[in-house]
């Protein structure tokens, strides 16, 4: 059986706060989260545990996520040697479906029309206030707040790329609030 590993991460900072996108890698991991199709089950990793989560994405036949080439493995990059997209075998949503469209899709204008109204719980945002509250009061259950957020994230991400996988597309919100049709080709993409 084929281990994918669908992948997401909530960062300790913005982008305005370590001088802007282009920063990734200053602004620290607040939760890591993977779901293993070989384990049928989630994995939460802290900062102190990126190199095991580097190593699980690393081993998987594939990794999926969205925008996390862009994005997340810029903010793992500090945790290892190796540059991580060049170790890892990937689909990155985003990615694929920019390239078609010719613009970038939030998640959410994916998923809400693809799942029929699921769609993200929370925003990239309220990670960051709950990371900055955890700092400021210790309290751990600000830190659950941020893995049920990405958990779900993942999963979000996991049931697009499942739909797609099945249907051979998915469905996005255009500018205009139409929902739009876009063929996908991920059967395959090991």
């Amino acid at each position: 059986m084929k281990n994918i590993v669908y992948f997401d991460l909530e960062t300790r900072l913005s982008a305005s706060q370590v001088g802007g996108w282009h920063e990734t890698a200053k602004m620290g991991i607040s939760v890591g989260v993977t779901f293993s199709t070989a384990s049928q089950s989630y994995s939460i990793y802290t900062q102190d545990e990126a190199p095991q989560l580097i190593e699980q994405l690393s081993t998987a036949d594939l990794v999926v996520g969205y925008n996390h080439i862009g994005f997340d493995y810029g903010v793992l990059q500090p945790y290892t040697f190796w540059t991580v997209a060049e170790i890892t075998h990937n689909l990155d949503l985003c990615l694929y479906l920019s390239d078609r469209l010719g613009h970038r899709v939030k998640l959410d204008t994916v998923a809400r029309p693809t799942l029929h109204g699921n769609s993200k719980t929370a925003d990239g945002t309220d990670a960051l206030k709950w990371w900055a509250e955890y700092q400021r009061t210790g309290d751990t259950q600000t830190l659950l707040n941020i893995a049920r957020y990405c958990c779900f994230d993942v999963k979000v991400t996991m049931a697009v790329h499942q739909f797609g996988v099945k249907n051979g597309y998915v469905l996005y919100e255009d500018k205009s609030g139409m929902d739009k049709k876009i063929p996908v080709d991920w059967k395959d993409n090991w």
